[in-house]
């Protein structure tokens, strides 16, 4: 009946096959939200990853419409060389623009539901020896939270240590400190009646009326809540010269799960790409340039974590 399973799946969902050296690349249908890429090593029974990329409109290789890194998509690459079969897939907020779905319409709990329909199907096929969840950015709590139903292993990279009110808050009052109490009160307001009317012209962009659903079933979110649930391995990565998640986002994460492993990877940044610290110009221009490589120890990390 599995084998069956699996040949009804290739049949009805496959829509291209490549061969790209000692791995294939299927083009695979999951459900008229998901759609994305398995890269898998040609060996009969792997391991398999799911990645899952962090916020806006982001296809499965990383990137969004003005920038190109295929960040994921090399990742996928290097763990492909290794002997890890993994699936990529475009975000939700991408098909949003296809299926003319409104942003008011949008919940952060869309993203779970489709990272767990990932996870029904693959664990459904008889071809895998274990399958991992890897989240990115905001994908990182989408993954920690779907993982708790069926997974072998979970990895964060660059995933945040707190919910989304308090890491903007805080970002704000970094940036923008004067700001930083407005910020606060609109997020308690909106918290507390699922909306917010009156708030600072100058943080229209966080609270315009359409995203407010969307940021308040976000907020109801505590990573270090949802990391505690993890009955599994669990990895936490940052980059210590990410210019949108900092090292204290990852220590969060390990405080409140004592039995993780935490790695930081000198130079790091965002995309997975190694840029000298005192660079910030590199740093912003490696969204743009995929060309360069990621970081090696990052893939030395993750496949060590799910092969032994």
């Amino acid at each position: 009946m599995r084998v069956l399973l699996f040949t009804i799946v290739l049949l009805l969902n496959f829509f291209s096959i490549q061969a790209q050296d000692n791995f294939i690349a299927n083009d695979l249908r999951i459900n008229q939200y998901v759609e994305g890429t398995l890269l898998a090593p040609r060996q009969e029974t792997v391991p398999l990853a799911i990645i899952i990329n962090g916020s806006g409109p982001i296809d499965r290789n990383g990137n969004e419409m003005m920038t190109k890194n295929n960040s994921a998509k090399k990742l996928a690459e290097a763990l492909a060389k290794k002997g890890i079969a993994t699936f990529r897939y475009d975000k939700r907020t991408l098909k949003a623009q296809q299926l003319n779905i409104d942003e008011k319409d949008m919940r952060f709990d869309d993203f779970i539901d489709d990272a767990k329909a990932v996870i029904k199907r693959f664990s459904e096929l008889p071809n895998y020896s274990s399958l991992y969840i890897i989240g990115h950015s905001q994908g990182s709590l989408v993954g920690m939270i779907a993982a708790q139903e069926k997974a072998d292993g979970f990895i964060s990279i660059a995933g945040a240590g707190q919910t989304i009110d308090s890491l903007i808050v805080e970002q704000i009052g970094r940036q923008m400190p004067g700001l930083e109490e407005s910020a606060r009160t609109a997020f308690n307001e909106l918290r507390a009646n699922g909306k917010v009317k009156d708030y600072n012209q100058g943080l229209a962009s966080l609270f315009k009326r359409s995203i407010q659903p969307f940021m308040f079933s976000w907020m109801k979110y505590d990573p270090q809540q949802e990391i505690k649930k993890l009955e599994m391995p669990v990895l936490i990565i940052n980059g210590d010269n990410d210019l949108q998640v900092n090292t204290n986002e990852a220590k969060k994460l390990k405080d409140a799960k004592p039995d993780a492993e935490l790695v930081i990877i000198e130079n790091m940044n965002h995309i997975y790409r190694i840029i000298d610290k005192n660079d910030d110009i590199a740093n912003q221009k490696s969204y743009n340039e995929p060309q360069r490589p990621i970081s090696s120890e990052m893939v030395e990390q993750i496949s060590n974590f799910i092969l032994n």
